[in-house]
């Protein structure tokens, strides 16, 4: 949940808040709240996750499909210094589908396919820096960079930013990549 959705952030803002609320928010909240807690060190950095959600707001928020909401917050510890973020989220997954856990590591999971998929779309492809904006063209654009990506995935390149530097020095290569089987 972003600024973009001011008023059901500051829903979940305040029904998460330990204090600032009224005491029957405060119950109703408390009355179907879980937590879950995960820990991972890497990179020279310890991480802990604590997820907290709650399926009573699913009658309290006017919102379509709405089954929980969450509170995730990331504790990242990196060269001695702490730094601490707080985000909130909504989802249609009912509770008796995705408890606490469930909801942390799907939480986590996301962040996998941002980083697999959305990274190269956006870095190595360059499709944040495109200026191409009207029309069908940045829709025709993104599908010409599916169709690359696609043919990449099925000829199981894993470097990707190699092989597009690669084809472009040799586009007779990349050309073969059409006409021979994945």
């Amino acid at each position: 949940m972003k600024a973009n959705q001011p008023d059901l952030l500051e829903t979940l803002t305040q029904a998460f808040a330990d204090n600032g609320v009224s005491p029957w928010e405060r119950k109703l909240v408390a009355a179907e709240r879980q937590t879950a807690t995960s820990a991972s060190k890497g990179h020279g950095r310890l991480e802990t996750r604590t997820l907290t959600r709650t399926t009573a707001l699913a009658d309290y928020v006017d919102w379509p499909d709405l089954a929980q909401a969450f509170k995730l917050v990331r504790r990242r510890t990196l060269h001695g210094k702490t730094t601490t973020e707080t985000v909130y989220g909504i989802t249609s997954l009912p509770g008796d589908q995705a408890d606490a856990d469930t909801l942390l590591r799907l939480t986590r999971e996301h962040w996998g396919i941002e980083n697999r998929v959305f990274y190269v779309r956006d870095v190595t492809m360059g499709e944040d820096h495109c200026r191409v904006r009207t029309g069908s063209a940045p829709m025709i654009l993104a599908t010409l960079r599916n169709l690359a990506l696609n043919l990449l995935n099925a000829h199981a390149v894993t470097n990707k930013a190699a092989a597009l530097r690669r084809h472009a020095a040799h586009p007779h290569e990349a050309l073969a990549l059409i006409h021979s089987p994945g």
